[in-house]
């Protein structure tokens, strides 16, 4: 008697009788011949009475035998299948779980345990998931056709040398932002940079005494979403400016230099801000801050900020905002006398009487996304700052002011290939950003190449030029009323935080 016909069928046979039984059901099958010859005369090697009984006797021992393997492998640790829970994970179910032995003679390994992940683990990973972890290089190569001495572009924020192969920045960010839908109300990030510009952003002794201290801390600030209407969102620490459309990361801006006004409106604060979304279409802004670009303050007074941020239709996006500051120190750094147990650069002397006059800025900006392919901002921007304001006391001073815009377009032919174009001007009365009182301008054009996700190739070619010599030559002391400058950027960017950074 068989039960399969052929070889497949055999292994077909198999799988489906495979099972606690399966050795039991083989065995029975190989002794049926024997029980077949019961009752019929003994012939030459054919078992007698004696002989089938002591093979039964050895059949049913091992039988016996093998029901109590199988029993000893059901009772394993892991072998009944873990199903996911809370807190647990299964393992792969695509891994067979076999016997221990069979019918034709393979012995095989007990299945593997499952995994368990603890209350402290599950909190980890959920940590790791709601994070993210961003690094972005950002290099370039200038050439200045003016051969300017020392191979510096004047009057420019983060494309400083020319003919020098440079790195502009190496950033990490860490960011776990609050989510009020998953019950997270706080959050935080931390941005640290590293090259050039980060001298540029935080490089200045005369406003802010000891810039060493947070040279390489762009961005450290913890979130907090209040529950108060559709929700008050209130940050704490050191955060980038947000005067001015332009911004620190290269991915995101329209091109690869940055504009003057960048350059000349503030580029962090310190203190704490307040935004409180009003409805879909229109937020409030309030800073309470130590000053512009003062990590530490250089006087008792806070400056403020007043804003809004209205978006009258999806496409437009329009930012007003109102400064108010006194940026003049109240004291001086001094050599210590004797042993003062202070930090370095912490020994001060008073200036007295200190300067007053107040610094106002006006800064609008409006992007209009026309199309999915052309993209168009605005800005505008007036600047004006006193030494004094107490005229009773006879120390009114004239003010400083500036004045000006920017225009900026892109299209975007593919999503690897686009172009870019801005136009600046800026009227500096009093040399209020360049120490020099002129009218700048400058026009720009980029061409984006990008190579791959996260790997943007940018060639610039820019024109600066004033109405007073402004700009280095090859000539020591020789000033020239216009610089030309080629680029060429190359950013990579890797992490999960989409979108601007």
């Amino acid at each position: 008697m068989s039960f399969c016909k052929g070889s497949s069928e055999r292994r077909n046979c198999h799988r489906r009788w495979r099972g606690p039984g399966c050795c039991f059901v083989f065995l029975l099958v190989g002794a049926m011949p024997v029980f077949a010859k019961q009752g019929k005369t003994s012939q030459p090697g054919v078992q007698n009475g004696p002989d089938l009984q002591r093979r039964v006797e050895q059949l049913e021992a091992e039988v016996a035998e093998l029901r109590q393997m199988i029993q000893e492998r059901n009772s394993l640790p892991g072998r009944a299948e873990a199903s996911p829970s809370a807190g647990h994970i299964a393992v792969n179910s695509s891994v067979p779980s076999v016997s221990l032995s069979s019918a034709e003679g393979k012995s095989q390994k007990p299945s593997i345990p499952a995994v368990s992940i603890t209350s402290e683990d599950r909190k980890i990973l959920d940590f790791l998931r709601d994070s993210t972890i961003n690094l972005g290089l950002d290099s370039y190569y200038a050439y200045n056709f003016n051969h300017p001495v020392g191979r510096v572009n004047l009057l420019r924020a983060y494309d400083v040398l020319s003919n020098n192969i440079s790195l502009n920045q190496a950033s990490v960010i860490f960011e776990r932002a609050p989510d009020v839908s998953q019950g997270r109300r706080f959050g935080g990030r931390l941005d640290l940079q590293f090259g050039q510009a980060t001298d540029t952003l935080q490089g200045n002794p005369a406003n802010e005494p000891r810039p060493q201290i947070y040279r390489n801390i762009f961005q450290a600030y913890g979130t907090y979403i209040a529950p108060v209407g559709k929700g008050l969102t209130v940050d704490f620490g050191k955060w980038g400016s947000s005067l001015g459309i332009e911004g620190n990361y290269t991915k995101d801006q329209m091109n690869y230099s940055r504009a003057y006004w960048f350059d000349f409106l503030p580029f962090y604060h310190m203190g704490v801000r307040a935004s409180y979304q009003v409805n879909e279409h229109f937020a409030l802004n309030y800073w309470l801050v130590n000053g512009t670009n003062q990590a530490e303050a250089t006087n008792g007074f806070k400056d403020e900020l007043f804003g809004f941020v209205m978006k009258p239709r999806n496409s437009v996006t329009w930012t007003m905002n109102y400064y108010l500051g006194q940026e003049h120190p109240d004291r001086v750094v001094v050599n210590p006398v004797g042993p003062i147990p202070v930090q370095p650069g912490l020994s001060f002397g008073a200036i007295r009487p200190a300067p007053d006059g107040r610094l106002h800025i006006f800064d609008s900006y409006v992007t209009w996304q026309t199309s999915r392919k052309l993209a168009m901002a605005l800005e505008g921007d007036y600047v004006i700052e006193r030494l004094w304001r107490n005229e009773a006391l006879g120390r009114s001073s004239a003010p400083s002011h500036a004045v000006g815009g920017v225009v900026y377009a892109r299209y975007e032919f593919t999503p690897k290939l686009a172009v870019a174009g801005r136009a600046e001007y800026l009227s500096d009365h009093g040399g209020l950003f360049s120490g020099l009182t002129q009218a700048l301008k400058e026009t720009t054009a980029t061409f984006d190449y990008k190579l791959g996700d996260g790997f943007l190739m940018r060639y610039e070619w820019r024109r600066d030029f004033s109405n007073q010599p402004s700009f280095l030559t090859d000539t020591q002391g020789v000033l020239s009323k216009e610089q030309s400058t080629a680029t060429v950027g190359l950013v990579w960017w890797w992490g999960r935080k989409e979108g601007v950074w």
